[in-house]
């Protein structure tokens, strides 16, 4: 057991920002880019993990927070770890609790100290303190393979006070979780905040990385913010990351965020997005996003979409899982989350392809102008 590698392979020819790498953990190596499904309650939502190896995951997420609350962090520690808890081979990356803190605390001035953040619990509404130490202390139990750093994932929009004082306070909170951290299995990602300002993102990104994590994070995008603004977000931290560490850009999985995101550098991406959209009978598409409900597929006995490889593609039709989903049925939900995981990483598959053979950019076109056209 050893903590996470990572290994440049290439950059594209005509650009280096996008990148080809390798990540090597303790449950197995991995080639990036890379979407992660998230499991919240180390468990993504009505999948077992065979479907998820199907589906060509690497890298699974939980929630801290929620996982503190329910088993609890000791429960899991004599389970093994999460990975034999939730009996996944692949790699677990654990996020730090913050962002479900932060939206937990009502008066963000009052509840968010020097010390940590005070919040109610959403399950019995119990008085709860979490910090930095305390996070580390949770993930070093779960003993996942990647834990974060806590920090405040400040809102979208919020004035240049309010960000420079949050993200100043989040390096602060690194360094004492750094300092806090003991689990020597185990890494620890640092990340980089700063809202929508250039030098504060800067300051951010160079003052992490002297810190020297295992990898960095691109935190405090998709909370509202416009897209030109988010990618703007990301530009600003990554030209300061070091090449030889991953980078993460957290709580994105739109299919034309993640290339805009490779296209920035970024090497790993997560989000809740397709089993959200699943449940409520949407689904990707090369032609944009659609959903199931819709009258006209009563009798359309084809594909969710026929350039998908997963198992709902090649065993069902967009009729059967009409039907199932207007019948209530909860299989609509797990068929429809298997085709948007599986859509996800099959993006990450092509343009890790793309890549190696230097036509990322005409891919991307090409993805974009087809998945625009059909929105």
């Amino acid at each position: 057991m050893a903590k996470i590698k990572y290994e440049l392979i290439k950059n594209n020819k005509t650009d280096e920002n996008v990148r080809l790498g390798k990540l090597i953990t303790n449950h197995g190596t991995y080639e990036t880019p890379i979407f992660m499904p998230v499991g919240t309650l180390a468990n993504v939502k009505t999948l077992m993990p065979e479907e998820l190896k199907a589906c060509g995951s690497s890298v699974v997420l939980s929630n801290t927070y929620h996982l503190w609350l329910r088993p609890g962090q000791d429960v899991i520690k004599k389970a093994g770890g999460l990975n034999k808890f939730m009996n996944y081979d692949g790699p677990t990356l654990t996020d730090s609790g913050g962002f479900q803190v932060f939206s937990l605390a009502k008066n963000k001035e009052k509840d968010i100290t020097e010390e940590g953040v005070h919040f109610k619990s959403h399950i019995d509404g119990k008085k709860l303190f979490l910090t930095p130490e305390k996070s580390i202390e949770i993930q070093n139990k779960l003993d996942s393979d990647i834990a974060m750093s806590f920090d405040e994932c400040a809102p979208y929009p919020a004035s240049r006070t309010y960000i420079e004082n949050s993200m100043r306070r989040t390096l602060r909170w690194a360094k004492r979780g750094k300092e806090a951290f003991n689990n020597p299995n185990q890494s620890l990602f640092g990340i980089v905040q700063g809202g929508e300002f250039e030098d504060l993102r800067r300051e951010s990104a160079i003052k992490t990385v002297e810190m020297d994590f295992d990898g960095y994070s691109v935190g405090g995008t998709s909370v509202g913010e416009p897209k030109d603004v988010m990618y703007n977000m990301i530009s600003y931290a990554t030209k300061y990351l070091p090449k030889d560490k991953p980078r993460y850009l957290m709580g994105v999985g739109e299919p034309i965020d993640i290339l805009e995101g490779v296209s920035r550098g970024i090497d790993m991406f997560d989000c809740v997005l397709p089993t959200r959209l699943a449940r409520h009978g949407n689904f990707f598409t090369r032609h944009g996003r659609v959903n199931i409900k819709n009258a006209k597929f009563k009798e359309d006995f084809t594909p969710l979409d026929d350039t998908c490889d997963c198992y709902t593609c090649k065993n069902f039709t967009k009729a059967y899982v009409r039907h199932l989903i207007t019948a209530g049925e909860v299989n609509a939900g797990r068929l429809l989350s298997i085709h948007n995981i599986r859509f996800l990483i099959k993006e990450t598959e092509e343009i890790r392809q793309a890549i190696k053979e230097d036509r990322f950019y005409e891919y991307k076109k090409d993805f974009i102008s087809k998945y625009k056209k059909g929105s």
